[in-house]
């Protein structure tokens, strides 16, 4: 526990919202009135990675700035925390939902891969993010 502590006082609302998916994609979802339109559910999980990548992202920026030196910033890092371990976490709850909720949640790929576009969307908007914070 010990070498957890330090990771979450210093992100804490990136660990919220990875706490907050996880409850979010084992729980049973009930029907909506927006459950009729098309890939709403797609649409979901791409909006929910977006953020809680960007969240991620802002968080590492602000503990890891661009211009003081010397410059404690890691692309190496951002891209396995903030890009890579969102998607290796997705694809873990997807697994978890087929085969750990007693048939309530079905794993599916399209969510997978709904995810994965979401951590990628981000990864782009973070990577220009940072490409003009460091022109700054």
């Amino acid at each position: 526990m010990r070498y957890i502590l330090p990771y979450i006082r210093k992100y804490p609302l990136s660990c919220c919202c990875l706490a907050a998916i996880w409850v979010l994609c084992l729980a049973p979802i009930p029907e909506t009135p927006l459950s009729h339109i098309r890939f709403i559910d797609k649409w979901t999980h791409i909006a929910l990675y977006l953020c809680t990548c960007g969240v991620i992202w802002t968080e590492y920026l602000r503990w890891h700035p661009l211009k003081n030196q010397p410059t404690t910033f890691s692309w190496k890092k951002i891209l396995r925390w903030g890009w890579l371990a969102p998607i290796i976490m997705s694809g873990l709850i997807e697994l978890a939902q087929a085969y750990c909720t007693g048939g309530r949640r079905s794993g599916e790929w399209l969510d997978f891969l709904a995810n994965s576009t979401g951590a990628t969307l981000m990864l782009g908007v973070g990577t220009l993010w940072v490409w003009f914070r460091a022109r700054e």
